[in-house]
């Protein structure tokens, strides 16, 4: 694999129309003609720039049904999803229905390890037993076809709610919200589950305001106070942040800046050593979302919702302790994970006399954790720039979690492996990045060579090259606070706007292992003035990686950060890659 350093084009002439607004820099109009914003407007990330949900499919008949739930106090379970997104779904979803003044609704989580995911036949059994009258499901259920059939045999209604691309036969729930349904007018086609609830229950609030349903008694709550939990779901889900996304998240982290987030979400920032007054995309994404992930990657997600819903701050706060402690332990399985993982591909490189990883890589270890395995196919699509699928032993065979590089439709690509193999993936789905699979152990074999046949013919060479792009230098002046807090301003950043990156080559002045894997490192940047001062750079998973055994002088790809420390605020970069430059090029 060769990694290239490419720096992001753009159209002149939305640089030149961003310009025209003299409150964005120069800096700030490259960057974002770079990401295709054509008009200062498109900065306008007010909750009335939020796409209208009218054009949603299937939301009349959703809302008609749960006004009847709310005014007659039916039994409503929310089914739910093992991760961030779905949790904070769950959490969404009673919080607003209980403020609607609805008190008979409660939630099902299928744990991951012996339920599967989403609306099986056994979840809507137990519904029905629990008493249900409707069953809401949230994250989850565009493919849930027995689950549905199973729960409208037994007489409930079904409301289906997701984000997730549909399946050639969709389930016969009495109403499907789903932005990516074949013919949906909805505009923001990247919602994560959290938001399609979210639309859902704002538009029933406007259902019961019109029925006059709210009163002194029962007053009408607003919606944009659960919108932290909107924010958190998306980030976490790594939903491309397009414009509607942008405004949820940014309305979001705005509720959190000023200290009126869920006492869950505020503790689970703490326990995570991040300020809430300073909360960032990333911060969701890298602090909070892992530690709410952890509860169902090793247990029961069960845990990660409580805390959500909590409203005492205490409880909250022993429940982030807890969640905190699953995910260290969660970070220990993944690390040794991630060494056996290595050491069978060096095993495989030497048994082939080839140091070029193939196309496509599948792995096996009948040690490994059911719940880490998407972690430890991310780590290796990253570390490699390949299509990976990991699998772990389940009761009822493998469970596979797959990531894909950038150019490869990872859920296209299992669909035509399972048409020319007609019965070997008995169950699949996903994304274009990310999916996962079940398969009999038997078949393990046979799925990885039809697998690698089906990425080889897939991609070209130049696929597997991986292209880092970058917004190009920085100026030795511009490398300065003042210019990472403008970068920042311009956020939030994430999948689809991603954060600014540029490349510089530098002269290592100093470098000191920190934590055990990373790089702590001085730099200055190359030609420098001669007054200039160092720059503080730390460089994560530095080791494994191989950058301490680069040279003195480097190219680097970086990210200008605020670094906190001690009361003060200091310019720190954040090395994406690194690598040593030629005689030549010094």
């Amino acid at each position: 694999m060769i990694r290239r350093i490419r720096r992001r084009s753009f159209l002149e002439d939305h640089r030149q129309t961003l310009l025209a607004d003299k409150a964005i820099s120069p800096l700030a109009a490259r960057i974002l003609a770079g990401r295709g914003v054509d008009d200062p407007a498109a900065l306008d990330l007010g909750l009335k720039m939020l796409c209208p949900a009218a054009a949603l499919s299937g939301l009349e008949r959703a809302v008609a049904l749960l006004r009847t739930a709310v005014e007659q106090d039916r039994r409503i379970v929310v089914v739910g999803d093992f991760d961030a997104d779905g949790a904070t779904s769950c959490a969404l979803t009673l919080l607003a229905l209980r403020a609607m003044g609805h008190r008979s609704a409660r939630y099902i989580v299928p744990n991951r390890f012996s339920g599967g995911y989403g609306l099986s036949p056994s979840i809507a059994e137990h519904a029905h037993a629990e008493g249900a009258d409707l069953l809401l499901t949230v994250d989850n259920g565009v493919s849930s076809v027995d689950g549905v059939a199973r729960a409208k045999a037994l007489g409930l209604s079904v409301i289906v709610t997701d984000h997730h691309l549909p399946p050639r036969q969709l389930p016969d729930a009495d109403a499907i919200i789903n932005p990516n349904l074949v013919g949906d007018g909805f505009p923001s086609k990247n919602l994560a589950g959290v938001g399609v609830i979210f639309y859902v229950l704002a538009a029933l609030r406007g259902a019961l305001r019109e029925a006059d349903w709210f009163c002194a008694g029962r007053p009408q709550p607003s919606m944009a106070d659960w919108l932290d939990l909107v924010a958190l779901g998306t980030v976490a889900d790594v939903v491309p942040l397009d414009r509607n996304n942008r405004v949820l998240v940014e309305q979001g982290l705005r509720r959190i800046r000023a200290g009126r987030a869920r006492p869950g979400l505020l503790a689970l920032l703490e326990v995570a050593g991040r300020t809430a007054s300073r909360a960032t995309a990333s911060d969701l994404g890298f602090a909070v979302g892992p530690r709410l992930n952890a509860a169902g990657r090793l247990e029961d997600m069960a845990i990660g919702i409580e805390c959500l819903l909590a409203d005492d701050v205490g409880q909250a706060a022993t429940m982030a302790a807890e969640l905190d402690g699953l995910n260290r332990q969660r970070r220990s399985i993944e690390q040794n994970m991630e060494s056996e993982a290595l050491a069978a591909l060096e095993k495989l490189e030497t048994a082939q006399g080839d140091a070029t990883p193939p196309a496509a890589l599948c792995l096996f270890d009948p040690t490994w954790h059911q719940g880490v395995i998407g972690i430890l196919a991310s780590r290796l699509r990253e570390r490699f720039h390949r299509p990976v699928v990991a699998f772990a032993q389940a009761d009822d065979g493998l469970k596979g979690s797959a990531r894909s590089i950038p150019g490869l439709h990872i859920r296209d690509l299992l669909e035509r492996v399972s048409a020319e193999n007609p019965g070997l993936i008995p169950k699949f789905g996903g994304h274009a990045a990310a999916a996962g699979l079940s398969l009999a152990a038997a078949d393990l074999h046979r799925f990885q060579q039809a697998f690698l046949r089906a990425a080889e013919d897939s991609l070209d060479q130049d696929m597997l090259n991986q292209d880092l792009l970058t917004d190009g230098p920085l100026a030795p002046d511009e490398l300065c606070l003042d210019t990472a807090q403008s970068l920042q301003a311009l956020g939030p950043w994430g999948k689809g706007f991603p954060e600014p990156s540029f490349d510089g080559r530098f002269e290592i002045l100093q470098r000191r292992v920190v934590g055990g894997r990373h790089l702590k490192l001085d730099l200055r940047p190359s030609p420098c003035p001669e007054d200039g001062a160092p720059v503080e750079a730390i460089a994560f998973r530095a080791l494994d990686r191989g950058w301490d055994r680069c040279g003195r002088h480097v190219q680097l790809v970086y990210r200008p950060e605020v670094n906190y420390w001690q009361g003060r605020r200091r310019l720190q970069l954040i090395v994406e890659h690194m690598q040593t430059l030629n005689v030549s090029e010094e």
